[in-house]
Formats: structure tokens, C-alpha cells, sequence
């Protein structure tokens, strides 16, 4: 059999989602449409293929069925409006693998949108996967805007920033956000947030049609002190604090409860809105990430999660 080509991947992929949404969840076509954001031709088409593919048959024969199974508990259990399970990778859970595919699926969703639509995007090693199997499009009625800035201390930049990336793949106007992560002061922040530019794009941002974010966890290993964001001392002082994760920098507990700290002082990042009417999606996977995800999806920053297998059965067994 031949090996099928990513984009062959995906069109199965999605046929076996409208197939599991027709036969086993009992959505009517027009209503996948809506869900699936496609038109109802389409939607015909996917079912159609959902079944001349062999994926339908008593049950749905696709290991998306399960993932689906369990995109259905966690939205369940944590009120979101949009889970995506993908497989996962037993010798490594928090491979990005699957996860940067159907990350790319979801943000080109959004960009098929013929109205113009403004994507707020994180950064990260995840986020970059995404980001780069993107397929080429023409998107110039959309916008992307930077949530935070990618300076560290010392002026290096990480090179994990998307904006200027995704605008490479897909032909839209973008604005990134030219700031440290952590200005050296509170004062300082407020003095960069202040500028023009700087507050046109904080507003675009903190008003987007949809964002895309990573969680990341805190320790020794973690991308905020690693990429040189946080000092030893910082660090120290998140962890007797009981800081678990961080969303664009902000630091919060296993109860998803911002934390008073000199970092959450200072950090320049768009402040994420709390139980937001619009989609903000975080894409993370790993056991370092069960206890920061459970944190963001108590936080109710997020509203909108893609993991994978193994992460999702530990995010709902545990209190």
C-alpha cells in the first residue's frame, strides 16, 4: 500500500470526523457543515467518503473514533467549545506529532473565512510546528497579530515566534508585538504599553476573532526559563507560590488562579480574558503538561483545547 501524502492524511481525517459526527453522534449534514465550517455539499461528500473508505462499518474503524470519544468527555467536564483528540505516540506523549497537523487543520479552518478575520497567536515549539504545516494560501483580508513580544532580557530574540512565519505561509498582513517579555520593571511595561504601535496591537489582539495559545509547564525545564525569560530566582519564587503553568507568559496555580508575583507584575503579554465569548485555543500535550493544562482549563482563559490520547485520559482522571 502506498504511503498517503499529509494532505491524503487529512482529507481521511476529516472525513472520519463527519462520519463520526453523521453515524455515531447523530448530527444531521447541515449541522457538520456548521460545526466543520464547510458547506453542506461538502459535508455530503466527507460522510460519503467516510464510508467508501471502509472508516464506517458497524462502529467507526479509525483511531479517531476514540480520540473523539475523548474530545467529547473534556469538553464536557471543562465547558469547552471546541476539544480535539489526536492519537498519540506511546514512546513519546509529548511529541508534536498529530498535534502540529491538526493544529494546521483548525487555524486554516478559520482562514477559509471569506470575511476578514483577525488570528491571535502565542509562541512556542508547538505553536511553530502548526505554523509550519500550514499550507500555502492567499489570505491578504485576514490579520495576525503577536500576543506578546519574544525579547528575552539580554535582547535575543526566541526562535519560536510564529507571526512573521505564518505570514510567510499564508499572504496576510501581521503585526508583531516588539517587546520584551519582561520588562525590567512594572513602570517600564506600562511606559511600552503606552506607545502607539505598541497599544493598536495589544487592542487588536485582546479583540481577535480567535486565538491560538501553548500552556507551558514551570521547573528547570521549562521553555520560560529555558529560553532565558526567568531567572533562578524568579523561578524559585514562582515555585513556593504554587505557580504550575503559564499561558504567554501569565503564571498560574493548579486552580487556574492568576499568581502575585514580580513576574505576572511585569510580564508585557495581551492579558487573556476570563470565560471570553470567542475561541482561544491551547495546544499542548506531554506528562509535563497534565498539571499546567489542568490549571488553564480551570483558569477558563482557554475555552478551546487540541492534545492528544494519552494527555486527555490524564487530564480526565485526575481531581
Amino acid at each position: 500500500m502506498a504511503k498517503l501524502s499529509n494532505a491524503e492524511i487529512r482529507k481521511l481525517d476529516d472525513a472520519a470526523r463527519a462520519g463520526w459526527l453523521y453515524y455515531v453522534a447523530g448530527n444531521t449534514q447541515d449541522e457538520i457543515a456548521k460545526k466543520l465550517n464547510i458547506s453542506r455539499q461538502s459535508a455530503q461528500r466527507m460522510v460519503a467518503l467516510s464510508v467508501s473508505e471502509g472508516l464506517i462499518k458497524v462502529r467507526l474503524d479509525h483511531p479517531i473514533a476514540k480520540c473523539m470519544d475523548l474530545s467529547e468527555k473534556l469538553k464536557s467536564r471543562f465547558n469547552l467549545i471546541t476539544c480535539e483528540v489526536v492519537p498519540s505516540d506511546l514512546d513519546d506523549t509529548s511529541s508534536p506529532l498529530g498535534l502540529a497537523q491538526a493544529g494546521a487543520n483548525e487555524i486554516e479552518r478559520h482562514l477559509r473565512h471569506t470575511e476578514p478575520q483577525v488570528l491571535a497567536m502565542g509562541t512556542g515549539r508547538v505553536l511553530r510546528a502548526c505554523v509550519d504545516e500550514l499550507t500555502a494560501m492567499d489570505c491578504e483580508q485576514h490579520k495576525v497579530v503577536a500576543l506578546l513580544g519574544n525579547m528575552a532580557s539580554d535582547g535575543s530574540a526566541s526562535p519560536y515566534d510564529v507571526v512573521v512565519r505564518m505570514a510567510e505561509h499564508i499572504n496576510a498582513k501581521h503585526y508583531p508585538m516588539p517587546l520584551p517579555v519582561l520588562p525590567r520593571s512594572k513602570q517600564e511595561k506600562e511606559q511600552l504599553h503606552s506607545q502607539r504601535n505598541v497599544a493598536s496591537n495589544l487592542a487588536l489582539a485582546a479583540n481577535a476573532d480567535v486565538t491560538f495559545v501553548g500552556v507551558g509547564n514551570l521547573g528547570l525545564h521549562s521553555p520560560l526559563f529555558l529560553d532565558g525569560f526567568v531567572t533562578h530566582e524568579e523561578l524559585k519564587e514562582l515555585e513556593e507560590k504554587g505557580a504550575v503553568g503559564e499561558i504567554i507568559s501569565w503564571v498560574f496555580d493548579r486552580n487556574g488562579q492568576l499568581i502575585d508575583c514580580a513576574v505576572n507584575d511585569r510580564v508585557a503579554s495581551t492579558p487573556l480574558k476570563v470565560n471570553a465569548d470567542k475561541p482561544v485555543i491551547a495546544i499542548a500535550a506531554g506528562e509535563d503538561k497534565v498539571l499546567s493544562l489542568l490549571g488553564a482549563l480551570r483558569s477558563t482563559m482557554i475555552n478551546g483545547l487540541i492534545t492528544n490520547e494519552y494527555t486527555a485520559e490524564r487530564l480526565l482522571s485526575s481531581d
